[in-house]
Order: structure tokens, then C-alpha cells, then sequence
């Protein structure tokens, strides 16, 4: 049965979406006829049994995430939800509207890319064209530059085949808007709709879909395939109502593909049991190995920057960087000390920047990088993956420090070589004593290396 026209707008906003109503305002003139003819159905945002508190929409439990106020909307104590309270806020007597009637239909759309994968890619690529038709799960563990997104065209072309949705779900903005145009020029058929925090696609219903994690707070049993990008990576590792809002997500008995370079304990497990069907890309797709990080002792680096200095070591790597006019990345542990150093490495350049995951200017500033006109980017690990630039020089300041764990560096240093015309560079970590981390880090890298090479995925 076909839906009325004066729905069809409506439809193609709701569908798959769980919604307050204040997000539907537009819609205001058809939402209660569209109700009555039950093609929108309601539930509560936040239900409460036996003194527990339960978000309908991300699906939080944890009773400390939830708070009572006195409310506007039903003059009571009303209990909200903080842990999806930025996408904004749900409570006892607010109602998710989701839509119930038939779904948008959806085009058959092909993949238009000429490029060419390398033999250990096409093998990840057929697996997981399996997945997606057999719906299952699957987890690609390929190294950083392994070319992941190239190796996911054929498995969404044979989803958009089927008239189905694809998601590809990742925690971070940047990344996103890394993977949207190079989707949109493999598929330039359909509109690539990504989904972040100021999107102005949100508006726009697609089969395949580019989102952060976060964003899927908003959809209900939309995809048939949900790819799942930096599985491992913050804060989707270790936020279980991200987690749930994935699974929420998905249709009954779609597929779910894992894709990481450093997958955590528990997925490595499960792939070495068989409980998680896995394929493992030890190579770059250029074939030259992984740059191995060179450990530099700087001593008491902390103390140096207090007296608005640079550390002798690091400043001689810099300006022989600069002087030759190659890219670098220096990764700081903390803002505030990124911050409060900025002056000084300015002093070496005055087009030297910082950027963390607050900045307003983040977008552009990483766009300056990519467009050659900052040599040298100061930043937190909000740039440890998921970006791509040419031709860089990476550097850690302060690799002993707990943020930088083996994961952290492993993806750091997988940003340097990426490109086939510059398939080389350093990873340098400055330290002021060289921790366990460091070590696995380098002994990862160095392991993939010997694994490439045994397989002849080297030139």
C-alpha cells in the first residue's frame, strides 16, 4: 500500500528514525493525522519500573545518568537523561515518534570506481560481499593505509543492489567527513547523506548513510548492513549506550562489519576462536611496510616547555622539517599543555597551529594542513585516526604518558606513508622514559611488517 502524498515528505524523514517531536516541527500539520492512520508510532522517552529509569532512546540504565527537574512540559519532577543529552533531551513525559508505515522505496545503485585493489585487498573485499549477502558479521583487521574504505565498495554496492541501507558508523567527525566524498565519488549515483553534530544533511533520507556513532541515537531498525569504522577507537569502546544505539540501528538479522587496525583483546579472541569470522590485511595497498617508530630520550620535556622553551632534541627534528618544507604532525598528551606551548613552536613558524576535539576552527584548520598552507599542526589524539594526509613527518611528545597507549601510537604512526608517491617518513617518539606501550607499539608494527612480507604483500 502506498503512502499518501501529503506523507511522503514525512516518510522519508521518520523512517528509520526515533524522533522527539520537537525535531518534527515542521511536520507538525500531518504528525497527528499520520498517527491516527498508524503509519507514526509513540512511546515514552524515558520509562521508570520499580524505581529504575530506562531511555528509550540510547538505552541507558546507569541510575547516576539520570536526573530529576522541575519540568515546563508536565509541571512535575521530571526525570531526563543525561547520557544522550546532547542530541537533546529526553524525558518521562516527552514521546519518541518513530514511523511505522511502508519505507521509502530505494533504487538499485551501482559503484562507479575505476581504481584497482590489490590482491589482499579483493581477498577482505569478497569476505565481505559474503557478509553482506549472507547477513553476518565480520571483522577486517587491516593495518592503517590499508586502503579499508576502497576494500567496503563492493560489499555496499551488493547492499544498494538488494534495494537495501547501508551505515557506516564511526566515532569521530573528522572521519566522517574523510569517508563522504570519497563515497560520494564511488556511488555519484545517490546522495551520501552524513550524519554530525551541525550536519545539514539531517534532513535527508539515503540508502547509504556516513555517521558518528553518536548520531545513531536517532534511528531505529533503519539498516540492513552497519559498518562499524575504528571499532576500537573512543568514545564507541567504552560507551555502552553507543554501543546499544549500533545494535538499535539495525534491522533483525542484518549484517555488522568490524573494521580496525588495532582491534581490542576480546575482538582478537573471538576471531581467533572462529566465534567472529575475520580476515586479517598485514599490508599497505601500495605494498611498501609500515614506518617503524624511532624512540628519542628528551628528559624532563615538561619542565623545558615551564620555561617557554622547546626541548633541544625536538627542536632540531622540527626545523630540519621545516627547513626542507615537510609536513609535520607533533601529538600532545593534554591541551592545556598544547596550548599553553603553542607560542613557542609559533616563534619557529607563524602559520604553525593547534587543534583539539572543542575547536571551533577544527575543520578548517585540519583542511589547512591538507591544503599545505600550515607546516606544522599541533594536536591531541583527536587526529590519531581516520585522517589522511599525503606527505607527513609524525612526532609524540611525551609518548610515556597514559593516554598514548599501544593502540593510540600504533594509529598515530600508521599516519605517516600512506600515500603510494610518498610511501615513507618518521614516526618519532619523544619521551622522558620509555613505558611498556611504547614498546608493544613498535613490536606490533614491526610483527605486520614480517607478516606482509611472508605472505609477499611487500614489493
Amino acid at each position: 500500500m502506498n503512502v499518501p502524498q501529503k506523507f511522503e515528505d514525512l516518510q522519508l524523514f521518520l523512517s528509520g528514525r526515533v524522533l522527539l517531536k520537537e525535531e518534527l516541527a515542521e511536520f507538525e500539520t500531518v504528525l497527528n493525522e499520520a498517527k491516527q492512520e498508524g503509519l507514526v508510532a509513540l512511546k515514552p522517552g524515558v520509562t521508570e519500573q520499580g524505581g529504575s529509569y530506562h531511555c528509550n532512546r540510547c538505552g541507558n540504565k546507569k541510575r547516576s545518568l539520570f536526573y530529576k527537574m522541575p519540568c515546563a512540559r508536565c509541571g512535575k519532577e521530571c526525570a531526563y537523561c543525561r547520557a544522550c543529552i546532547r542530541m537533546g533531551r529526553v524525558s518521562a513525559c516527552s514521546s519518541l515518534y518513530t514511523w511505522r508505515g511502508q519505507e521509502p522505496l530505494k533504487e538499485p545503485f551501482s559503484l562507479q570506481w575505476e581504481g584497482e585493489l590489490s590482491p589482499a585487498q579483493q581477498n577482505a573485499a569478497n569476505k565481505v560481499v559474503e557478509a553482506v549477502k549472507s547477513k553476518s558479521n565480520l571483522l577486517v583487521w587491516a593495518v592503517c593505509g590499508a586502503g579499508k574504505t576502497e576494500i567496503l565498495f563492493q560489499g555496499i554496492e551488493a547492499a544498494l543492489q538488494l534495494g537495501e541501507r547501508v551505515c557506516v558508523a564511526t566515532p569521530r567527525t573528522d572521519v566522517v567527513l574523510e569517508l563522504l566524498p570519497r563515497l560520494q565519488a564511488a556511488f555519484p549515483d545517490t546522495k551520501v547523506v552524513g550524519l554530525y553534530g551541525g550536519s545539514e544533511d539531517r534532513h535527508v533520507f539515503s540508502p547509504l548513510v556516513v555517521s558518528t556513532t553518536h548520531q545513531l541515537y536517532r534511528f531505529e531498525k533503519a539498516f540492513d548492513t552497519v559498518i562499524i569504522d575504528e571499532v576500537d577507537a573512543f568514545p564507541f569502546s567504552a560507551d555502552e549506550t553507543l554501543q546499544h544505539a549500533v545494535k538499535k540501528a539495525q534491522k533483525e538479522g542484518s549484517s555488522t562489519i568490524y573494521l580496525s587496525a588495532t582491534p581490542n583483546t576480546t575482538f582478537q579472541s573471538n576471531a581467533r576462536k572462529g566465534s567472529l569470522p575475520s580476515v586479517q590485511i598485514p599490508a599497505r595497498y601500495h605494498g611498501h611496510p609500515l614506518p617503524v617508530p624511532t624512540f628519542y630520550w628528551i628528559g624532563n620535556w615538561k619542565k623545558v616547555l615551564q620555561r617557554n622553551q622547546i626541548p633541544a632534541t625536538l627542536l632540531k627534528w622540527i626545523n630540519s622539517r621545516l627547513k626542507s618544507e615537510k609536513p609535520i604532525l607533533l601529538f600532545f598528551p593534554h591541551i592545556k599543555l598544547m596550548e599553553e606551548a603553542l607560542p613557542q613552536f609559533k616563534s619557529l613558524h607563524p602559520k604553525i597551529e593547534a587543534v583539539h576535539a572543542e575547536d571551533p576552527n577544527r575543520k578548517e584548520k585540519v583542511q589547512a594542513m591538507r591544503d599545505h598552507t600550515t607546516p606544522m599542526l599541533l594536536t591531541t589524539t583527536i587526529l590519531e585516526r581516520g585522517v589522511t594526509f599525503p606527505n607527513l613527518d609524525v612526532a609524540v611528545l611525551g609518548a610515556e604518558e597514559r593516554i598514548f597507549t599501544e593502540s593510540a601510537l600504533v594509529q598515530i604512526a600508521g599516519r605517516v606513508g600512506r600515500s603510494p608517491v610518498y610511501p615513507s617518513g618518521e614516526v618519532a617518539f619523544f619521551h622522558y622514559g620509555k613505558t611498556e606501550e611504547m614498546v608493544k607499539a613498535r613490536k606490533h608494527i614491526e610483527k605486520m611488517n614480517r607478516l606482509a612480507k611472508k605472505e609477499g604483500y611487500l614489493l
